[in-house]
């Protein structure tokens, strides 16, 4: 069993985890809604599906980054090599960088294009952004690039994860793991 205090608290691990199934089912649904061929009602739904799931993304990064300035976490194992240390902070740091801009990115992308967001329609927000096709292009090229740069930093992370979870075994992958533990609010 891991030491309690070098664990992330029990609020730390279900935002992350959460937010993982989330993001892990936007990727395959962004990158299938806009194949040709596809057909129309699926790719209705996809839409949908990253469009709104998208805004509730935004709201769990902007929850976890505040928890996290609140609750900062254990600091990591001193035995671990100074660069996986740095290699660590660099892309946490990237993570929530891009976890920021890639919805931030989509939302004036759908905004700027004169579409909708169904649940921001629904709760009556109104938009933040000017109706703008050159700016919805600019957003659509920073949330495509962006897109894909988070996705190969998220399939870092899944490795590194699983490096410190199945070869090394030094307590790093057990601090986030399992989201449900007793540690901490």
């Amino acid at each position: 069993m891991p030491n309690p205090d070098t664990r992330y608290r029990r609020t730390a691990r279900l935002i992350h985890w959460a937010m993982a199934i989330l993001v892990l089912g936007m990727i395959p649904a962004g990158v299938a809604m806009v194949q040709p061929g596809i057909e129309r009602s699926v790719q209705n739904a996809l839409f949908l599906f990253h469009k709104n799931v998208g805004v509730v993304l935004l709201l769990l990064i902007v929850l976890r980054a505040l928890y996290r300035w609140r609750h900062p976490p254990a600091p990591l194992p001193g035995d671990l090599p100074a660069w996986q240390h740095r290699a660590a902070g660099v892309s946490h740091v990237a993570l929530y960088a891009l976890l920021f801009l890639v919805p931030i990115a989509g939302y004036i992308r759908v905004m700027a294009g004169g579409f909708p967001i169904e649940t921001l329609d629904w709760l009556g927000v109104p938009s933040l952004v000017p109706r703008s096709d050159a700016l919805a292009e600019v957003a659509k090229t920073v949330h495509y690039f962006g897109g894909i740069a988070l996705a190969l930093l998220i399939a870092t992370h899944i490795a590194a994860a699983a490096y410190h979870g199945i070869i090394r075994r030094d307590g790093v992958f057990s601090r986030m793991w399992p989201p449900f533990a007793k540690h901490g609010g």
